[in-house]
């Protein structure tokens, strides 16, 4: 190719980009199809779900943060065959734990499975950012394990979060999992559906759910995942004659609601950085009047933007979702909670759910009440930025079926597995990455930097700038 038809296309680039960020041209929608391991769960006797040598070695080994502002970590794990003891020894030097936290233990059945017991230790007043090795045991058997503590809430405290959703326990789910761990990310906001158990029977259901602990346990004991629970928590099988909701997650995960002063581990917050994190749950009640509705209405108002410029919402079913799959589920949560997100000029909302990536620009649908106003998504620079990542692996497969045409709101979409990181760098700027799990090679997909709504607001561009255009429009050109 000469020189004068590189230049132009390159001048065909140039004014492409431009036009696009400047505006807002229709989102895009990724045409790329990978090839995936089969939909179907590991088996049970493969290393991944290895139990831990030595007569009840703990096994499924997790940490969550254990307060409101990160000096405190959960620890938990599960002793199969009888209690053991619930004590957590540990220090900063390896093999020297001259302090102890000792927790407590319960088990459970559902059908007629018969869990193990399941510990959870509140380790506190640890030092920010500092490195903490630790060790559980029951009688000869013990594991030794370390986490890093976040640095002090400050407004400019650099973070990196990890972003994971419906992750179940197939190979592709190994995938997701192994590209995250390379990510160099701090913790993982976890967005729901978890083992994928539900989709078995009888006391097949709990057996899956102890495969997941000690499929995650590589990174979940070295680092806090921060739960959050979705339609596959629920759990509700009256066939067996188990119709308690949530049974299975509410016994095996613990989160630090009681510091933000919630009345259910379904929904909480904490502080962590500089970022405020709020988890909701999309199947408990939430319309006015209710716990969940009056909590997040307190908790909203104690977000100081001065010390955690980064507001960021968890949930489990997309508000905006331009996917066939679980299409408007979301909607009854917008519109409990949609005015609320502009008002406070929430960052950024996570979803999961939808089985494939999307992302969508600022926009919000507040002014239309029944009667009158727009009826559709418009700009807004208040608005959060939405973006579903619920393609963690599982076993239901990917949604590849969106809608058409794609709706103005969506920025881009696409169905592969994959997951996402944070890097929030200062109280103004944050770096977005979507990586696609590509055959065994971790590829950043869609990145973007997120401007912080507080103190970004000066300026902010309206509409996000789509860095992965330049190469998406390269490769048009190439092929």
């Amino acid at each position: 190719m000469g020189k004068v038809t590189v230049m132009h296309h390159l001048l065909i680039i140039s004014v492409f980009l431009s036009s696009v960020l400047l505006y807002g041209e229709a989102g895009i929608t990724s045409s790329f199809i990978r090839s995936e391991w089969p939909a179907i769960d590991i088996p049970l006797d493969h290393h991944v779900f290895k139990v831990p040598e030595g007569y009840n070695a703990p096994q499924q080994v997790r940490i969550t943060q254990g307060d409101y502002d990160g000096k405190a970590v959960i620890i938990s794990w599960v002793t199969p065959d009888e209690p053991g003891s619930s004590k957590v020894y540990y220090g900063a030097v390896q093999g020297k734990y001259e302090l102890v936290a000792e927790g407590t233990y319960s088990n459970y059945t559902f059908y007629k499975y018969k869990s193990g017991f399941t510990h959870h230790c509140l380790v506190s007043g640890l030092e920010y950012d500092k490195k903490y090795y630790y060790k559980i045991e029951s009688g000869n058997s013990s594991r030794e394990f370390w986490f890093v503590t976040p640095p002090e809430v400050h407004p400019d405290a650099s973070y990196k979060f990890g972003i994971i959703g419906d992750m179940g326990q197939t190979f592709n789910s190994l995938s997701t999992l192994e590209h995250y761990m390379q990510s160099g990310a701090q913790a993982v906001l976890f967005l729901g559906d978890l083992s994928y158990a539900d989709r078995y029977q009888y006391n097949d259901v709990g057996v899956r759910w102890d495969s997941w602990g000690r499929f995650v346990e590589r990174s979940t004991a070295y680092q806090p995942w921060l739960w959050s629970a979705g339609n596959h928590e629920v759990d509700y099988m009256p066939y067996m004659g188990e119709v308690t909701p949530f049974k299975n997650f509410l016994q095996r995960y613990t989160t630090p609601y009681l510091a933000s002063k919630s009345s259910s581990p379904l929904w909480y917050a904490i502080r962590r950085a500089s970022a405020h994190i709020i988890v909701l749950s999309s199947y408990s009640p939430f319309v006015k009047y209710t716990p969940q509705w009056h909590w997040l209405d307190e908790e909203l108002k104690r977000v100081d933007r001065e010390k955690t410029p980064w507001l960021i919402v968890l949930m489990h079913a997309p508000i905006y979702n331009s996917n066939e799959a679980h299409f408007m589920e979301g909607e009854s949560m917008r519109a409990a909670f949609e005015a609320w997100f502009v008002e406070h000029k929430v960052d950024v909302i996570f979803a999961g759910h939808v089985h494939a990536y999307e992302r969508s620009y600022r926009v919000s649908n507040v002014r239309y009440n029944i009667s009158s106003g727009d009826r559709f998504p418009v700009p807004d620079k208040s608005a959060p930025v939405y973006i579903t990542v619920g393609d963690g692996g599982n076993q239901e497969g990917l949604a590849a079926r969106f809608r058409e045409p794609q709706p103005d709101y969506s920025a881009f979409r696409e169905a592969s597995y994959g997951h996402s990181t944070l890097d929030i760098k200062n109280r103004t700027h944050a770096i977005y990455h979507w990586n696609r799990n590509d055959d065994g090679k971790k590829v950043a997909t869609d990145e973007f930097v997120l401007h912080n709504q507080y103190w970004g607001k000066n300026i902010r561009r309206r509409k996000l700038k789509k860095h992965h255009i330049r190469s998406v429009v390269v490769d048009r050109i190439a092929s």
